[in-house]
């Protein structure tokens, strides 16, 4: 595999420094000084035509005055010369450029000129940019200190990339006295070119990276956040900050479920799905980061709380019952055992109060006793200073027992002066401590969003989770219609057929055009009914005297269509009337009403909500919100993060609602959501359910036209598992093989197809010796963003378990138009034509892809290989830098 395109920008041999001065406190004075004083490993080149030397070093007037290569550009120099100096650096083959200079598009419109300017130039020649507007880039660990930040960074294993350059110095120097270290420092500016997508690509790979923190202000392009961020987390942990929680959601909403979720919402429900951290502070950031650092393995959100204060305990408990998390019920056996070695007097529950005289011995009963326990998930040491208190001995026991166990372990040791050497002690240790309890929670509650999160990002749905498919065809025909007529809601009788062809039960509805229909069609239905405006131009009907609910008989039915047609007519006199639609009125004593909907986030795209429904709905403000697609388990989480959650159950005098009716609607949105692309907004409300079953009592949707994209999931941030791309084959021996993308459940099955590889065939596949795949290599096989790249394995089937016996696989690299394959079939397997199967389905669905080239790296030795790549039409060549492998590619 070639190197990451980002390398020049990380890892540069060479860097020119275009504005390079001597004029004190001038960006381009502190840039080279801050590459000089850091000890920057690589060839260091001041550019700066007015001066023969700066800083003592030779200077050159221009980067074509340079006879050896330069991998990195830093410029700080007015912004009118940018689009030249890259220009320049093109030419000389420069990669990557850090543009530090503002007064581009953030600043005027002939910024913006020339910001388009420096863009078609970097795109003509393959730069690639950091900024414009940025603090700079940093690699402490080979001396880059590419800022004009006043100081280094400590070398560590924290990546830090930033929206912010004033938010990144403030962290630097905070980092510094608090002894935090990083792999990577990255002020991102205004982004015109390199995002984080890129960046989190690089940092993936990067063995010098053990975790990833982000501030965000905004995101450009959803599908490469999520793809890429969903990538990094399944490594490494990410987390993150991001601002502007409280954006208000559009005034022009039209549904309900438009109006109550806001941008935040539909944020913080991406990264949740994407297995990340997001915290509210700096300070927490760097504290999470630190936590998950150390080795703990977070399982869950039940805590233990050990103290000797019982105020202190009491205290914590009630901040992380606000928190959300769960005070652990103690086992017997932990109760028993406490029982044994603690005091009589001692608390007897969870907090554990071990009595204010407690010594180190008592902290580690109690302590052991916690993490032992199978009801914890994680435990909090409190210690205060009281008179019989020996911290340093308390904090040395809970240190040794951190090293013991994987659950998270940690501590608070409250004051000042008293704890001061303890607290050194757990820094030394690199041990999670805190000087006050609530900050310990606040980590706690991080560590389990994780461990939560994290299951999230396992799901793997489908865009269909039904064995009875809806059809589609039938429903996109429905908006079609709509649309053509120039409308973008639709009428509630055409709601009600969308749902239908989702099998969404849905209340019988006719429409009656006059008094007299309505009554026919009231007897028709039976008594009681409801009678409801039908208008395009009128969405809540309520809001304008357009409902009128259980008319019991004849007369009311009449006199109901009068009053609502008067009514209407009188408030909105522009509004188009269709009639009155119908319906029985739903009758379930035991109903619970709850809301369904869908709005479109301007930046992720669909997205589900779930809450309370009825008419305050926008008030109560009780909702959980997810991208699609869906899954069961997915749908569980959805649900639950509700309050309405709690009466689902057995409620008063009502029994337990059918909860896998409910699952079965959420489930069935999240195919409408996936398979119709011009499904805007969309509210079931209500959705009413009970023990017996579901009924969508209401409905109201908008449509409207999307770009057309050979991409059928391409208006998602979550790509859904690929289902249309399993096929069948079979070998001329008759054996049935399947051919489908890989899953993340195919973990094990990868692992045993690659351990029982022939050494040779590993060595062709890996170009060096592998026994089987390390974790983290297993994870980025089998876990993968099917929008940029793909998989598919060949299986059989033998007693009821699946046996690999190939794989294939191409990457989309960074310009978007080729890819890279990799192919490797079982020993067993050469010459059944198996890897020709394989790279024919893979080369079909790079088209659809619209990739135009395939291309890849093979031994020379890999006679097979080569011979297959010969029959399919691909070009071979030596590769220029390593004569023992030929480089294959193919035109699409």
């Amino acid at each position: 595999m070639s190197q990451h395109h980002l390398k020049p920008l990380f890892a540069p041999k060479s860097v020119a420094v275009f504005g390079a001065s001597d004029r004190i406190d001038s960006v381009g004075q502190i840039v080279f000084q801050n590459m000089l004083q850091s000890g920057y490993q690589g060839k260091l080149y001041p550019i700066n035509p007015n001066h023969a030397e700066v800083q003592g070093c030779k200077a050159y007037s221009s980067i074509s005055q340079i006879t050896e290569p330069v991998e990195l550009a830093v410029i700080a120099t007015p912004p009118q010369s940018v689009p030249g100096i890259i220009e320049e650096c093109g030419k000389h083959n420069v990669k990557a450029a850090v543009i530090i200079t503002a007064g581009f598009g953030e600043a005027s419109d002939a910024g913006k000129t020339l910001e388009f300017a420096v863009l078609e130039n970097a795109r003509q020649y393959g730069v690639r940019l950091i900024g414009p507007n940025c603090l700079g880039v940093m690699r402490p660990d080979i001396g880059l200190n590419a800022t004009f930040n006043k100081g280094s960074a400590i070398t560590g294993n924290i990546a830090f990339i930033s929206q912010s350059g004033a938010l990144c110095t403030a962290i630097l120097d905070w980092a510094k006295s608090n002894d935090v270290g990083f792999s990577s420092v990255v002020s991102m500016g205004a982004s015109v070119d390199v995002d984080f997508g890129e960046i989190l690509d690089y940092l993936i790979s990067d063995t010098k990276t053990h975790s990833i923190l982000l501030y965000i202000e905004g995101i450009h392009d959803a599908r490469s956040f999520m793809s890429s961020i969903r990538a990094a987390a399944r490594i490494k942990p990410v987390i993150l900050v991001k601002v502007g929680r409280h954006a208000a959601a559009s005034k022009a909403a039209i549904s309900h479920t438009a109006s109550i979720v806001g941008s935040d919402d539909a944020f913080d429900a991406a990264v949740r799905r994407a297995g990340v951290v997001r915290v509210q502070t700096i300070t927490q950031l760097f504290s999470a980061a630190k936590a998950l650092s150390c080795g703990f393995d977070p399982t869950g959100n039940r805590l233990a709380i050990v103290t000797n204060g019982g105020g202190p305990g009491v205290m914590a408990t009630d901040y992380a019952i606000d928190l959300g998390l769960v005070m652990a019920n103690l086992s017997n056996h932990t109760i028993e055992t406490l029982n044994q070695v603690l005091p009589s007097t001692w608390s007897h529950g969870n907090p554990v109060d071990v009595i204010g005289d407690a010594q180190a011995d008592r902290y580690q009963y109690a302590v052991k006793a916690c993490l032992e326990d199978p009801n914890v998930d994680g435990v909090l040491t409190i210690l205060t200073p009281q008179a019989m208190t020996k911290p340093l001995e308390v904090a040395n026991v809970v240190i040794e027992l951190s090293n013991q166990y994987k659950k998270p372990l940690l501590t608070s040791w409250m004051g000042e002066a008293q704890v001061e050497e303890s607290r050194a002690a757990f820094n030394r240790a690199k041990k999670p401590s805190f000087r006050n309890p609530e900050s310990a929670l606040d980590v706690f509650s991080f560590l389990s969003a994780y461990h939560k999160n994290q299951k999230l990002l396992m799901q793997m749905p489908g865009p269909l989770a039904h064995h009875l498919e809806p059809d589609v065809e039938s429903a996109r025909m429905i908006i079609e219609g709509a649309l053509q007529e120039k409308r973008k809601i639709l009428g509630e009788m055409e709601s009600k057929a969308l749902l239908s062809a989702f099998h969404i039960p849905v209340a019988q509805t006719m429409v009656a055009r006059s008094p007299n229909e309505a009554l026919l069609i009231a007897q028709q239905l039976g008594f009681p009914v409801a009678m409801k405006i039908n208008s395009p131009d009128i969405t809540h009907k309520s809001d304008v005297g357009g409902v009128m609910l259980n008319l019991a008989n004849a007369p009311d039915v009449r006199a109901a269509y009068h009053e609502i047609i008067e009514r209407v007519k009188r408030i909105r006199p522009d509004a188009q009337v269709n009639g009155i639609s119908i319906q029985p009125m739903v009758v379930k004593p035991n109903g619970r009403e709850l809301m369904v909907g869908v709005t479109n986030d301007p930046v992720f795209g669909p997205i589900i909500t779930f809450g309370a429904g009825g008419t305050t709905v926008e008030i109560m403000g009780d909702r959980s919100v997810a991208l699609p697609p869906l899954n069961t388990f997915l749908v569980k989480d959805l649900i639950h993060g509700t309050h309405v959650a709690k009466m689902l159950g057995a409620f008063r005098n009502m029994p337990p609602v059918n909860m896998e009716a409910l699952e079965s609607v959420l489930l069935r949105v999240s195919e409408m959501v996936c398979e119709l692309p011009m499904l805007m907004e969309m509210d079931i409300n209500p959705l009413i359910l009970d023990e017996h079953g579901v009924l969508a009592a209401d409905a109201r949707i908008v449509v409207d036209v999307r770009p057309a994209s050979a991409d059928r999931y391409a208006h998602m941030a979550i790509s859904p598992y690929p289902t249309h791309l399993v096929s069948n084959w079979q070998l001329a021996d008759g054996t049935d093989v399947v051919i489908r993308p890989i899953r993340p459940e195919d973990v094990w099955l990868v692992q045993d197809f690659v351990q029982n590889l022939s050494e040779e065939s590993r060595y062709f596949r890996f170009m060096k010796s592998v026994q089987q795949l390390s974790e983290p290599l297993l994870v980025r096989f089998t876990q993968i963003d099917y929008s940029r790249e793909m998989a598919l394995i060949a299986v059989k089937v033998e007693q009821d378990k699946e046996i690999e016996l190939g794989v294939t696989r191409y990457a989309i690299n960074p310009d978007g138009e080729s890819c890279e394959f990799a192919l490797v079939v079982a020993d067993s397997m050469r010459g059944t034509g198996l890897g020709h199967k394989l790279m024919t389905s893979l080369m079909d669905i790079a088209r659809t892809k619209g990739l135009k080239r395939i291309e890849g790296e093979v031994l020379k030795n890999n006679a097979s290989m080569l011979k297959l790549m010969k029959r399919l039409g691909f070009t071979t060549v030596v590769n220029p830098e390593d004569s023992s492998i030929k480089n294959v590619y193919k035109v699409l």
